[in-house]
């Protein structure tokens, strides 16, 4: 990490400031005044400003419980964002792995760790995502064939890969799919000639989102559900 970037992280400091903590030769590494503020700091060294240690600062893990009209932004005009309900340090650094339309309710996995959330996201990860769909139409022995066989989508070159599908009633059933396409869902069942009235995310890979938690709540990861990526 550099220098002013871990000074910046870890303090109050915007970057700028930090910047010029630096070039004033207030930041010592392992005992040395550098005044170089893009230096590369090893994840072992002892970073001092003003004599006081500087430690980088631990990754944050969310789980959030995403209500209906709440956007995956951090700031938007006309609606409240998932982000004015955390109040979190750092939040600048914070990013969505995994993003929910505005009317999509259910599980966010939130955090400032890069790499974590690749393997989140990245399909060669294999961690698929679980949704509750409420339907307008009863659904059909036909429509769950085409979907667990992969539903070809408007505009795709490719079809989706199969899902998975139980039903629970009528107009309700549980979707398991391995992909993140734009809207992927709500076009699944579109393209079958069903609708989706309601969606809720229960699941992304073995990450469960913790029925104690109510609609704008939050909490931190376990150390084992971090490890479940």
């Amino acid at each position: 990490m550099r220098l002013d970037k871990l000074l910046s992280s870890s303090t109050a400091f915007t970057r700028s400031l930090a910047k010029v903590a630096i070039k004033q030769g207030k930041v010592k590494v392992d005992g040395v005044v550098v005044k170089n503020h893009g230096q590369k700091i090893a994840e072992d060294a002892l970073v001092e400003y003003m004599g006081v240690s500087i430690k980088k600062p631990k990754p944050q893990f969310i789980m959030f419980h995403k209500p209906a009209g709440v956007v995956c932004a951090n700031s938007d005009e006309d609606h409240q964002t998932v982000f004015d309900a955390l109040m979190l340090p750092r939040m600048e650094t914070l990013h969505i792995a995994g993003r929910l339309d505005i009317d999509t309710t259910g599980l966010l996995l939130i955090t400032d760790d890069g790499q974590w959330s690749h393997r989140v996201t990245s399909p060669k990860h294999n961690h698929s995502k679980s949704y509750l769909i409420d339907l307008h139409s009863p659904i059909t022995d036909k429509q769950v064939r085409i979907l667990t066989e992969g539903v070809q989508l408007k505009g795709e070159p490719k079809r989706c890969l199969p899902a998975k599908i139980e039903i629970i009633s009528e107009l309700k059933i549980r979707m398991i799919i391995g992909e993140g396409k734009y809207h992927q869902v709500k076009r699944m069942m579109a393209a079958v000639g069903n609708h989706v009235v309601k969606l809720h995310r229960e699941q992304i890979g073995n990450i469960k989102l913790d029925e104690s938690l109510k609609e704008n709540e939050w909490r931190e990861l376990t150390a084992e559900e971090i490890e479940l990526v």
